[in-house]
């Protein structure tokens, strides 16, 4: 459903790229997925809340033409950040977004204009707000429900009724460039896993700025650089034990460490990628290693705690826990202590998590096909079943192929007939 609001979104005021890619993630931001840490991010539950859950990067704007490294505007701004002048850009695309900056004027009567990503937030937000006030004047049959939309900060999330299944969608708008920051350059001087796996085109095919500022920063200006395109890359890359021994330890953090909040899943995923640069190839590929592997993530965890040092993977004059102060790496580091001392307690624990939300969701799912309550938007019968498909496609879609890079693809004149690419396949 949100392919056709982002090509009525377009439509609305024409802000958007007409030709626009879509990159979208399994999981949502709660997850770690991308590197955005929002204090005003509501609870959502799976299970209570949701079953399945993805992010969607929409770009607002793009800047594809260029082949040299980017140069941002970080004069004003903490490491990994930016602000963003629409000078980069052509007199239409400034007309058309003067409204969603900042403006400053400088001594010699030039005006710059620093596109706003709390602006930008506010507009996407009022912008699907019509399309669904639309969509709702006009249910078709077959329509999944919307069941929430929130404005979580600078992030829009979406939880859809599709048959029997709920999917969250958290949107980000995001400003997408093709090539690589100029601040990142030295980062590929380096030797990395990766490397003779994967091309160096692979990895730095582009980035995207995302509306989170520093912990210091002015949010109405302030964006974070993000390498998600490249991170779906590197996974490739990394061996699926390793990949096991994450997901169990991320199973445990956001259980354990969730407050106060300081550390979240993208902080663990960073340590990982540190740790396959460091440690031997040919280890890192034990098949049934995963709980060494295990063991060795919440000790590289404890350690960066316990030093409050934590360096950008790409960017690694970053430290991404400065900010944190030493009671909440101490607190945080006894808590990590007791799991190290017995982990099978814990990792059994963040198991039986999981399970209950599984139970809680076929509870729900099976209360839903005894009802037979029709959607609102939709004009009753059974669509139940097509719906499901919809879901369980979308599901296996990210699933079945892990590391590689989806995104979708829409005109916004037939919203009907999105398609797809994964890596550099179309579907």
């Amino acid at each position: 459903l949100f392919l056709s609001f982002a090509g009525m979104v377009q439509k609305l005021d024409q802000k958007l790229p007409v030709a626009n890619e879509y990159l979208l993630l399994s999981g949502g931001v709660r997850e770690g997925v991308v590197d955005i840490d929002l204090d005003e991010l509501n609870v959502y539950a799976r299970g209570t809340d949701y079953d399945m859950d993805f992010t969607l990067l929409v770009p607002a704007l793009k800047l594809h033409d260029r082949n040299q490294p980017v140069t941002l505007d970080m004069r004003h701004s903490a490491l990994c950040h930016s602000w963003l002048s629409l000078r980069l850009f052509d007199e239409g695309t400034i007309s058309k977004w003067k409204d969603c900056c900042t403006i400053v004027d400088h001594i010699n009567g030039a005006t710059n204009y620093f596109f706003s990503p709390t602006k930008v937030a506010d507009w996407f937000y009022d912008s699907i707000s019509i399309v669904l006030s639309e969509i709702q004047k006009k249910p078709q049959r077959g329509m999944p429900k919307v069941e929430k939309v929130e404005k979580n900060g600078t992030i829009i999330s979406i939880i859809l009724g599709v048959g029997s299944s709920r999917m969250l969608y958290d949107i980000v708008p995001v400003v997408s460039f093709k090539g690589w920051p100029a601040v990142a350059q030295s980062w590929l001087m380096e030797n990395h896993f990766w490397d003779g796996k994967i091309t160096e085109e692979e990895v730095i095919s582009g980035f995207y700025l995302v509306p989170a500022c520093s912990f210091k920063g002015k949010k109405d200006n302030e964006w974070r650089l993000s390498f998600a395109r490249s991170e779906v890359q590197l996974k490739k890359c990394i061996s699926s034990s390793l990949m096991q021994a994450y997901q169990a330890c991320k199973a445990i953090i956001i259980k354990l460490l969730s407050r106060p909040k300081a550390i979240s899943p993208y902080h663990l995923r960073s340590m990982m990628l540190w740790a396959c640069d460091r440690l031997p190839a040919n280890y890192l590929a034990q098949e049934d290693y995963a709980a060494h592997f295990l063991l060795g993530l919440i000790d590289d965890l404890q350690h960066c705690l316990v030093n409050k040092m934590c360096p950008n993977y790409f960017i690694p004059q970053c430290n991404m826990l400065e900010h944190l102060s030493e009671e909440t790496v101490m607190l945080h580091a006894r808590k990590l202590s007791s799991v190290r001392s017995d982990p099978t307690e814990h990792l059994r624990t963040a198991i039986e998590h999981v399970k209950a939300a599984n139970r809680l969701t076929l509870e729900l799912q099976r209360r839903g096909s005894t009802t037979s309550i029709p959607s609102p938007q939709s004009d009753g019968g059974d669509t139940n079943q097509p719906d499901d498909r919809l879901a369980k496609k979308l599901q296996q879609l990210v699933t079945e192929n892990p590391g590689k890079s989806i995104s979708v693809f829409i005109n916004p004149d037939d919203v009907t007939r999105p398609h797809f690419r994964i890596d550099d396949k179309f579907f």
